[in-house]
């Protein structure tokens, strides 16, 4: 007798369903799409890190493959490591913990515009001191569709 065949006693044939052993991955392809749009969008605004106006230049954007430690001085003069705070005293062995004493470490400045030029000089002063050569002070690009007074 075939598979999925009965035979009654009527002489009637009845075809028995078998349950579908595939899986529908559709509704699983859709929300993993969800997902991904999701975070694509999100993603950027996680890493805003502390809250700094910077000052505007019209110097060109670096860009460089590796990632750089970024040191922030706010607008009450507390002094970031990343998203720390870290005491002006502890700043070179914190730098040297995280960066494992690598002098060729790249170190971003970001001070705000309200704080004195000299405490922007006295961190990064220590972070010379500390042994550190690639400092960099970063600023925001100015807005290019506005005219200037």
């Amino acid at each position: 007798m075939a598979a999925g065949i009965l035979k009654r006693e009527g002489g009637r044939r009845i075809r028995r369903h078998r349950p579908m052993a595939e899986i529908n991955v559709t509704p699983f392809v859709d929300v993993m799409l969800v997902l991904l749009v999701v975070f694509m969008v999100t993603a950027p605004l996680l890493s805003v890190g502390v809250p700094v106006d910077l000052p505007k230049t019209e110097a060109a954007a670096i860009n460089t493959p590796d990632e750089p430690i970024v040191l922030t001085i706010n607008a009450k003069g507390e002094i970031f490591i990343q998203e720390t705070v870290v005491p002006f005293d502890n700043l070179a062995p914190r730098l040297a913990a995280i960066t494992g004493a690598k002098p060729d470490t790249r170190i971003f400045v970001r001070g705000d515009k309200s704080i004195p030029y000299g405490t922007v000089m006295t961190v990064m002063g220590q972070i010379a001191a500390a042994g550190y050569s690639k400092v960099s002070l970063l600023a925001e690009m100015p807005d290019t569709g506005k005219k200037k007074k």
